[in-house]
């Protein structure tokens, strides 16, 4: 566990720091080792032992380069989240809930420094004017995608916050997630018939479940002369497939103009010959093009998207096709036609990530439910013959 320097026989102090860095910022020049000592000495004006120097070396990089004092724990290939509530509470999700981490800031204004450094580097503000910020930072921040939401006070009641979630690169393959325990060898074999028969699928769960992983792991059982194009907000697929296209959505600058949205990129994408479509996540009005796409030949694709259980998801459907100015009638009649499964995972202190259930969507008068096929703790239910017959209509068949 990484934890802040602690200053060298005292001599490091904070006022000395704080003259270095504006030293440091004045001048423009490049935070170089020997720049950084170079000012340790000039703004001590005195003689500097070599250790001290170190140290400010090290404190100094730290507030100007990633993401400071928390970089090791980004690093960290457990860690999916990071949250700073105060300069001496840090805290990680390694996936088992949050724990305290060794690592404190030298203080309020040390926070707020790096809150702000991150969201400039993002192109955007974080001031007393716009006191929150909600952005991606850079991808060679940390070894994956991180999104940053960072809060000032007064807003923020007991000093700054910072999230940091960090989003690993999906790369897993079916049988990888088989042998970790998320489903057993028949179920796997289910996934592989839904994939080759081209039916469309949501993936659906919390917070950090292991929808992306899921995905990308179905991805990689598409056959290698189908080309798939995945619309993104950050680049978290990477199934092992030999033909992927990756077009990724871009926030608005500083001046509030130049945003691509998820919408945007569907357009596009239908106009690259798409075997296989999928948006990363559905979370907005996107949920109109998606669904007139599967709609229109592009049979086999799909996405994730955040639900509580499969029952919960054409409620949820609902919501998101509002924005995108789609009535409720139309999302039914559009959505039982062009997504026929559901997979729904869940994680657990006790078993991980894991695949909780399958369910297929089934027409209910005018509007559309989702019906359980297989459960993880009950094993076949009622919509199996539902999950069969839709297999037997396009050339496959449900493993015994």
């Amino acid at each position: 566990m990484s934890r802040v320097l602690e200053p060298v026989d005292g001599a490091v102090d904070g006022e000395l720091l704080a003259r270095v860095r504006n030293r440091l910022v004045g001048s423009g020049a490049a935070l170089t080792s020997s720049a950084v000592a170079s000012a340790v000495r000039e703004e001590s004006g005195a003689l500097v032992a070599d250790a001290d120097v170190l140290a400010a070396l090290r404190l100094v990089q730290q507030e100007f380069r990633g993401a400071g004092v928390l970089e090791p724990l980004l690093r960290d290939p457990e860690v999916c989240d990071v949250l700073v509530t105060a300069p001496n509470k840090v805290w990680v999700d390694r996936g088992n809930g949050l724990q305290r981490a060794a690592v404190r800031f030298a203080d309020e204004d040390a926070v707020r420094r790096l809150a702000q450094r991150l969201a400039m580097s993002t192109g955007r503000r974080l001031d007393d004017a716009q006191p929150w910020v909600d952005a991606w930072l850079p991808q060679e921040s940390a070894s994956g995608a991180v999104r940053l939401h960072a809060v000032l006070p007064p807003v923020a009641g007991e000093g700054t916050c910072i999230s940091l979630r960090i989003l690993r690169p999906a790369a897993h393959d079916l049988a990888a997630l088989q042998e970790s325990g998320a489903f057993d060898g028949p179920t796997a074999e289910v996934l592989r018939e839904i994939v080759a028969a081209r039916l469309a699928f949501l993936v659906v769960g919390g917070t950090a479940s292991g929808k992306t992983t899921l995905l990308a792991a179905m991805l990689g059982e598409v056959a290698e002369s189908e080309r798939i194009v995945c619309v993104e907000e950050a680049a978290e697929l990477h199934p092992r497939h030999p033909h992927v296209v990756r077009l990724l959505t871009r926030p608005p600058n500083v001046e509030g103009a130049g945003e691509i949205q998820v919408r945007d990129l569907v357009r596009q994408a239908l106009r690259m010959r798409p075997d296989r479509l999928i948006v990363g996540e559905v979370r907005g009005g996107e949920v109109r093009e998606l669904l007139s796409a599967l709609n229109t030949g592009h049979d086999g694709g799909g996405g994730t998207l955040h639900a509580n259980s499969p029952q919960e998801v054409p409620a949820r459907m609902e919501a998101l096709a509002a924005l995108g100015g789609l009535s409720r009638s139309a999302l039914h009649s559009q959505l039982a036609a062009a997504v026929q499964v559901v997979l729904h995972v869940r994680r657990s202190a006790q078993r991980g990530r894991y695949l909780a259930g399958i369910g297929v969507l089934r027409r209910d008068g005018e509007r559309v439910q989702v019906v359980p096929a297989w459960q993880r703790d009950g094993g076949w239910t009622s919509g199996r013959e539902d999950l069969a017959a839709l297999l037997a209509a396009r050339g496959g068949a449900l493993p015994c």
